[in-house]
């Protein structure tokens, strides 16, 4: 990639091109070694033959899962650095499809191996006494034998993996290919522009309520256009999740996600609990805000408006700096981490037609280096944003400086939200403690409320969402006005009288591409773990100051090789008590007490 846009992210020390002999070979490269694993897997050890010879056949497949998922790894996010940039590049596309074949044969040998290494659970203590690199990786083969119960016949899983390519993961294409190339035309500065829907979406966020409200019906109407297809995909995904769990006896599509998460249905409940009962107070912040803006109730066009008058806004250097500074009063290390992420352009921040919205981080573990994608607008909401992918790829490199493999920092969703909760929060304070004066302290208190209110109030909301899809897509496909009646049940029970029931948001099932993933169900409740355990790992880092920053290194390093209750007891935080979870929301409540308070 020669583009040399400072707000494109920059890969040319991955490959040189889409089209380049370095990725074929790559591609070629993985094939092969793919096909090695295949023959190796057909003659494994049985679980009588003696243990050395288990350990030398584990470790031998551990070695080249590493070796081979690295790069895997490294491929997929290079391609996804196109497909996810610019959704026209017809090449792109292709080599994302050439990809997902080798994606089929990675997952069927997964499968394989975890159903080998079932067979032999009994000796799995037995066996990496015998080796030290099992032994380093002994909390992945206990998880792997555990999930192993959970498997159909190896026929089975063979055909699933080769039909999601056709079946589930052709309809989340689907999804991201419409939604990224819509064009919506829209009026703004005198200007009739041609918008992308993450444009459009941002616009939520407008100082003038005109603005907004004609952004929210044009949104709408631009989704209801495209709801047809979308509403087949969602029913194509969420129908074979729910056949998949049922053949593989899964409680619900719960139970996986749950599974993925490494936490239990008592940790969950704990916090769904604390959550569903912090709602009257999120409610007092709508109310409040309503009151702001000369209204008895939000409108959804209000939910993101700004209060208060915020006189900064950032230029992408600005941003920059700002970050870097800050950052380096909690870490020297983690600083000069997001330094070298700005200098060798890691961030792909410029919004544009083709470019999916929203944000994210992915991993190059064969080069050790992550790379950002975000739709930079200047607000201290997108300079948070990039604060917290940075943190996402401050927690990679905290693997990667600790010399763990892939199969070590598999990190689940509810974990790996930790780093990249802090950074945002670092900024956040940064922030408040920078503001000049009344209007700045309330514009940067609704920032960071808004940003809690969707976290805690609007993704309880699609938690509720997604359970009741599940349920009713057991028994037939759902039309898009029954999804739109789920989603609006959903919104009323969540943000009740802190919203008028009259303009609530029925199409948010349209343009979240969580939705849409048929290998992560109910991809939105990690989402409020992770903020609620980063507010209570920060209240811990306030207490501790710089000695909590080396524990807080070495729990990043490791969220690979434990659950999340066993982590957060290394910092004495038991997340199966509801005392936990509500004592981080009790932080919220008082943010939004002193917001209310501002006169």
């Amino acid at each position: 990639m020669t583009d040399k846009n400072p707000m494109h992210w920059d890969l040319s020390n991955v490959y040189p091109g889409l089209d380049s002999a370095e990725l074929a070979a790559a591609l070629q490269s993985l094939r092969e070694q793919a096909g090695q694993i295949e023959e190796i897997l057909r003659s494994m050890p049985g679980p009588q033959d003696p243990a050395a010879s288990l350990a030398e056949a584990a470790r031998g497949l551990i070695e080249r899962f590493n070796q081979l998922y690295s790069q895997a790894r490294t491929v997929r996010s290079y391609i996804q650095s196109f497909v996810t940039t610019d959704s026209f590049n017809a090449g792109a596309a292709r080599l994302q499809s050439q990809f997902d074949q080798i994606g089929v044969a990675l997952q069927q040998q997964s499968t394989r191996f975890e159903s080998w290494i079932g067979s032999v659970k009994d000796r799995i203590d037995e066996i990496s006494g015998l080796d030290g690199t099992l032994a380093a990786h002994a909390f992945f083969l206990k998880e792997s034998a555990e999930q192993s119960r959970y498997l159909m016949s190896a026929e089975l899983e063979d055909l699933a993996a080769e039909l999601n390519v056709s079946g589930g993961g052709a309809w989340q294409k689907l999804q991201g290919v419409v939604t990224s190339q819509l064009s919506i035309p829209f009026e703004l500065d005198g200007q009739v522009r041609n918008l992308h829907l993450p444009a459009l979406i941002n616009l939520h966020s407008h100082p003038v309520e005109d603005v907004r409200r004609r952004a929210y019906e044009a949104e709408i109407a631009a989704e209801a256009s495209i709801r047809e297809p979308l509403a087949a995909a969602l029913n194509g995904v969420k129908g074979a999740v729910n056949t998949l769990e049922r053949r593989r006896g899964r409680e619900d599509a719960l139970h996986s996600a749950l599974d993925t998460a490494r936490i239990d249905r008592q940790t969950l409940e704990a916090m769904l609990g604390a959550m569903h009962d912090s709602f009257p107070m999120f409610r007092r912040y709508f109310q409040a805000k309503a009151k702001r803006l000369g209204k008895e109730s939000l409108a959804w066009w209000d939910v993101f408006a700004p209060s208060g008058q915020n006189t900064t806004t950032y230029s992408y250097e600005q941003a920059q700096a700002f970050i870097l500074e800050h950052f380096g009063g909690f870490s020297q290390g983690l600083a000069s981490f997001a330094r070298r992420a700005f200098e060798g352009r890691w961030i792909d921040a410029e919004q544009r037609r083709g470019k999916r919205g929203g944000a994210f981080c992915m991993g190059l573990p064969a080069v050790k280096e992550s790379r950002i994608l975000c739709n930079f607008d200047g607000t201290l909401d997108q300079v948070s944003t990039i604060a917290h992918e940075l943190g996402h790829g401050f927690h990679n490199e905290c693997a990667y400086q600790a010399g763990k493999t892939v199969l070590q920092s598999s990190t689940p969703m509810t974990l790996a939200e930790t780093a990249s909760i802090m950074c945002e929060t670092i900024i956040t304070e940064a922030a408040l403690g920078a503001a000049k004066n009344r209007d700045e302290i309330l514009a940067i208190l609704e920032t960071s409320l808004i940003g809690d209110a969707q976290v805690i109030v609007d993704i309880y909301s699609r938690y509720l969402f997604e359970r009741e899809v599940f349920e009713r897509r057991k028994k037939a496909d759902l039309s898009a006005d029954e999804f739109c009646e789920i989603m609006l049940n959903a919104q009323k029970a969540t943000y009740g009288e802190g919203v008028d029931e009259r303009y609530l948001h029925p199409y948010m099932w349209t343009w979240k591409p969580h939705y849409y993933m048929s290998g992560l169900n109910f991809y939105n409740f990690p989402y409020s773990f992770g903020l609620l355990f980063g507010i209570g790992l920060y209240a811990i880092y306030q207490q501790r100051g710089s000695a909590f920053v080396g524990d807080y290194i070495g729990l990043l390093a490791s969220t690979g090789e434990g659950t999340a209750a066993e982590l957060a007891l290394r910092f004495g935080i038991d997340i199966r008590s509801r005392a936990f979870w509500e004592n981080s929301l009790a932080v919220i409540g008082k943010r939004i007490e002193r917001y209310i308070a501002i006169e």
